[in-house]
């Protein structure tokens, strides 16, 4: 039966369930037919209320950036250190495993140059600023903060897209190597703060 009531919000929330009832896969795989049929509409109807499958895709990304933001700065009000980066990365892979499709959404920078990506990139920015805040905790300089986030959420989202892919069968425990992991960004945050000379590299990559 048609759903009633259907406007832009409705549309867009429909879509997020579509996509994490589609798994790690649900974002890359959203399409306006699997929306209309959640909202019992045909999807032609869809067009009253979103102007294309990018444009939903993006109202997606955004609602699914600013969920995982809120998660991140609920899990380290109040802490510092290594305690705020394990419960940064703990809330991160909570909202992964209850949100996968949302969550392989957030993964997708925004256009740094397109007018329509304005509001993702602000969530995106401000996405940044959680994950900054946390390791300037460890007395990181500003030049190395961007490259601290960078190894710290390709580490993470490594793992966790590994882990929802099913990459982790042996019988050992998951969430004690998803300690260790943290363990080891926490050390290498660290000794990047104390460090006195950034690594150079020439032309060919090799260090020097």
């Amino acid at each position: 039966m048609p759903r009633a009531g259907l406007n832009h919000a409705v549309v867009v929330n429909l879509a997020a369930q579509v996509v994490d009832d589609g798994g790690p896969r649900g974002f890359a795989e959203l399409s306006l037919a699997k929306v209309a049929a959640k909202a019992g509409v045909a999807a032609p109807s869809l067009y009253k209320h979103v102007g294309s499958l990018a444009d939903l895709r993006r109202d997606v990304a955004l609602i699914a950036v600013r969920e995982l933001t809120a998660a991140g700065t609920s899990a380290t009000v109040g802490r510092a250190g290594a305690d705020a980066l394990h419960s940064l990365a703990t809330a991160w892979r909570s909202y992964a495993h209850e949100h996968p499709g949302r969550y392989a959404a957030t993964q997708i920078g925004p256009d740094p140059e397109d007018p329509a990506d304005a509001r993702l990139r602000e969530a995106a920015a401000e996405s940044v600023q959680v994950v900054g805040a946390v390791l300037h905790g460890f007395g990181l300089p500003d030049d190395r903060v961007i490259d601290a986030v960078r190894a710290v959420r390709a580490g993470i989202h490594g793992f966790v897209t590994l882990e929802l892919g099913g990459g982790f069968r042996m019988r050992e425990d998951v969430d004690q190597s998803f300690t260790v992991l943290l363990d080891m960004l926490v050390a290498g945050v660290a000794a990047l703060a104390t460090s006195d000379t950034l690594l150079d590299h020439d032309a060919t990559g090799s260090h020097r």
